[in-house]
């Protein structure tokens, strides 16, 4: 039996075409990959980040009401919409010739993310794709 050539391929974009990590940003903020860590835990960055990627408030709410229970964080926090672009590093090589071998071949090409709508901007001024 012979492979059917797919009709449409739906790619995520953090992680698998852009290298997306916080960390990028805060080790110009704090000293050490254990500061980053113990700060990113305390304040429970990936839960809050998730909730802003939902659509769950703007990211001045979010700060704002983060940074009431984390006052000591709240340079931190602010930090991470206000210079997003610092999180982003490069493509992701494999996955991004990719999806230029499917699109040169006609393949429909979708991306699914959960990206918040205040940040995606970002990558879409830096990312052709």
């Amino acid at each position: 039996m012979s492979a059917r050539r797919p009709d449409a391929v739906v790619f995520d974009l953090g992680g698998v075409l852009v290298d997306w990590d916080p960390r990028r940003l805060y080790r110009t903020m704090l000293g050490s990959d254990e500061e980053i860590a113990e700060f990113l835990d305390e304040v429970d960055f990936a839960g809050w980040n998730h909730r802003l990627d939902a659509g769950e408030r703007t990211w001045a709410e979010a700060v704002a009401d983060h940074g009431s229970r984390f006052p000591h964080r709240r340079e931190l926090l602010a930090a991470y919409p206000e210079r997003f672009p610092e999180t982003l590093g490069g493509v992701i090589d494999g996955s991004v010739r990719l999806v230029e071998e499917l699109h040169g071949a006609g393949v429909r090409l979708l991306a699914l993310t959960n990206w918040s709508a205040e940040l995606f901007p970002h990558a879409r001024e830096r990312f052709p794709f």
